[in-house]
């Protein structure tokens, strides 16, 4: 069974910093709940076809993008938080942000995204 830890590095880097469909898919049945609630500005969605469309749309949407961690992940039991850079690879970041994710049964079941000011 998944960390804690293991989850949110796997969220970040597995799934939205894959851009290989298959992989991703692959990713999102070992990373996810079947029914995980994802939640960012834009709104949430529900289960892993709408999550990997999520982001899948994101990628596609910023070609040469990729997120990489800003920090360590933190834990407090089944609570884990990763901060993240987005942008084009070897260059600042555009967008930072934070993912919090709630645990349960070594996947996560809800996970939120929260962009930090410019």
């Amino acid at each position: 069974m998944a960390t804690v830890a293991e989850l949110m590095r796997a969220n970040l880097l597995e799934v939205f910093n894959e851009r290989d469909d298959e992989r991703r898919a692959k990713a999102i049945a070992a990373t996810y709940a079947a029914d995980v609630e994802f939640a960012d500005p834009e709104g949430v969605v529900t289960g892993h076809e709408d999550l990997n469309a999520k982001a899948k749309g994101l990628l596609e949407q910023s070609p040469g993008f990729v997120f990489a961690p800003a920090g360590p992940v933190l834990v407090n039991h089944d609570l884990g938080h990763l901060a993240w850079e987005f942008g084009p690879e070897g260059a600042p970041p555009v967008v930072r942000g934070i993912d919090v994710a709630l645990v349960k049964d070594g996947l996560i079941t809800k996970l939120y995204t929260m962009l930090l000011p410019a």
